[in-house]
């Protein structure tokens, strides 16, 4: 049986850590700062995490990850 390919867009934007978790960067940090406040910045710093029924949609689309 053939691989599976790698959703092209997913491996982009998404990584799976050690614990198999998949993390992504927050959307809103790119410009127009002066107009957010220092505390949504500060969350913004963080990495996403996601969860439930859509973990397992995103390790479908990374099978290789």
């Amino acid at each position: 049986m053939p691989k599976m390919k790698s959703h092209s867009g997913t491996k982009k934007r998404f990584s799976l850590t050690g614990s198999g978790k998949i993390t992504y960067q927050k959307s809103g940090r790119r410009h127009i700062l002066v107009n957010k406040s220092e505390k949504r910045i500060r969350k913004l710093r963080k990495k996403g995490v996601i969860t439930g029924a859509f973990e397992a949609h995103m390790k479908r689309l990374m099978p290789y990850a």
